[in-house]
């Protein structure tokens, strides 16, 4: 071949990879982002955004759309509604108690006729708290001293402020449950009667997260006290960080208990940096296993930890090469890796020891028949598929390691989830102004996502929170905490004693 004809190979070879990576970016940004091939497939996870239609959290990404493969019965009425909503029963009578002919009438029961469900609107009040005041005159007969006693009022949540515990903790529920930002919720506030400012706001948010931060202490340190963790990361913006620009990128580290374990807690973590630096100082005291993408920052951590790799993240790579001008051309490694979620979706609420049985006697076959087809692969390193290719053999060690710890999940989308809840948040909120924006951010997704997990409802813990820690001491004990970490919390938690309330 001359050196003309192997200049015009190279020159195609390179539109052709051009021509790949323009489709690639296209989808990315005008296609749609579910993985699925077989629009009969199911999740892996129980809930809808499972490994198939989840794109990687790299902060970049829209929602996902959610395929539906079958149709879903219809819930009843029954299933609908809530036992614990309150039921009001409204009995219409007729207008004269005569008939036509005018004989009295005799009521001989009622009809039911319909149910309707009903909204009341929220409302605020002004709590306006006094304190009793009494002497004794006994006392102040013998020796003529005043002895003046007075009730003992539990202190406010925040000195010489109108912040009450369910005001601030209805603030963060919209904030980082809802996704609605500060700047938008004033507009409610003022319709609902007071005129607040995103600067109250704010500092709000930051105060209470200052008070609860020992709990999130607590929570990191049981997290790390753990066997098996994943974790993930995803860039955020900070515009006032000292030393960087305001368009810099800082990042929101994620770390979370593995589905199996008994005291489900998720944990995030404020850094301005993505370093493995940052990832050291994460997972310090964590002696156990981490299941995360191949980010080299975890490299860090190989002293310490054992990782685990994510296929999902795997498929994800295959998946790309194989999308090629919206059509699905279905190849060998591809369709291995679904043979093994399929395995995998069987096998999803077995126990540990029993997952690993069966990893061992049934998907370790597909993924051998997977290495080989790798190991035999000879594609271009810079096309998508070369890339995939690469990618698989660079976290062989670490995918290997599934087949002997039942504990962890196919994938790493139970982090990715976690991660999905501040990237939906941050869409509408864009940014924090400061560092302690971004860390009361972490302390409060912190305690949210937490509560999710444990099955508590975040809303009812946060108020609990508030209303609780801010009567301890200063100086709090580990000991006192531990009854306010997630998985100890339960709605009977609430019964506290509340200020009497004198309507003005």
């Amino acid at each position: 071949m001359t050196s003309e004809q192997e200049q015009i190979a190279m020159l195609t070879q390179k539109v052709k990879e051009q021509a790949e990576i323009i489709d690639y970016l296209t989808r990315k940004l005008f296609g749609k982002k579910a993985e699925q091939i077989d629009p009969n497939q199911l999740s892996l996870l129980d809930e809808d955004d499972g490994v198939f239609t989840e794109p990687e959290q790299t902060g970049k990404e829209n929602q996902t759309d959610q395929v539906q493969s079958t149709k879903k019965r219809q819930k009843t009425r029954k299933e609908v509604l809530s036992p614990d909503l309150p039921v009001h029963k409204t009995i219409v009578d007729v207008e004269t108690k005569q008939c036509p002919h005018g004989h009295c009438l005799v009521s001989v029961g009622t009809k039911f006729v319909r149910q309707e469900l009903h909204f009341q609107p929220a409302q605020l009040f002004v709590e306006e708290v006094y304190a009793k005041t009494y002497k004794c005159e006994e006392c102040e007969a013998i020796d003529g001293l005043a002895k003046m006693i007075q009730a003992q009022v539990p202190k406010p949540l925040i000195p010489h402020s109108l912040g009450s515990t369910s005001l601030i903790a209805e603030i963060i529920h919209q904030k980082f449950e809802q996704g609605v930002p500060l700047y938008r919720q004033l507009k409610d506030w003022q319709r609902l009667g007071v005129d607040l400012t995103e600067t109250t706001l704010s500092n709000w948010i930051i105060k209470t997260s200052e008070l609860v931060k020992p709990l999130y202490n607590l929570i990191r340190k049981s997290l790390m006290a753990q066997d098996y963790l994943q974790g993930d990361e995803t860039p955020i913006q900070v515009l006032r960080e000292p030393g960087k620009k305001a368009t810099t990128k800082s990042f929101m580290w994620v770390a979370r208990s593995v589905q199996k374990s008994p005291a489900q807690a998720v944990l995030y973590a404020y850094g301005d940096t993505r370093s493995g630096e940052f990832a050291q100082n994460l997972y310090r005291g964590f002696t156990g296993i981490l299941q995360c993408d191949g980010y080299a920052g975890y490299n860090y951590l190989e002293d310490s930890v054992i990782r685990i790799g994510c296929f999902a993240h795997v498929r994800r790579k295959f998946y790309d090469a194989a999308n090629i001008n919206g059509k699905i051309r279905m190849s060998r490694p591809l369709k291995l890796l679904d043979e093994m979620f399929a395995l995998e979706r069987q096998w999803q609420h077995y126990s540990p020891r029993s997952r690993k049985r069966r990893r061992h006697r049934q998907l370790r076959k597909s993924l051998r028949k997977f290495w080989k087809w790798i190991d035999q692969a000879d594609e271009l390193p810079k096309s998508r598929l070369g890339k995939a290719i690469i990618y698989a053999q660079n976290q062989r060690v670490v995918l290997n390691r599934i087949l002997d710890h039942g504990e962890f999940d196919f994938s790493n989308n139970a982090a990715e989830r976690n991660m999905k809840s501040l990237v939906i948040g941050r869409k509408n909120w864009l940014f924090s102004t400061s560092q302690a924006g971004a860390e009361a951010t972490a302390i409060w997704m912190t305690l949210i996502e937490s509560a999710k997990a444990s099955g508590n409802n975040p809303q009812d813990y946060i108020r609990y929170l508030l209303e609780s820690m801010s009567q301890l001491p200063i100086f709090a004990k580990e000991s006192e905490l531990v009854a306010y970490l997630p998985w100890n919390f339960t709605q009977d938690s609430q019964g506290k004693s509340q200020l009497n309330t004198v309507a003005a």
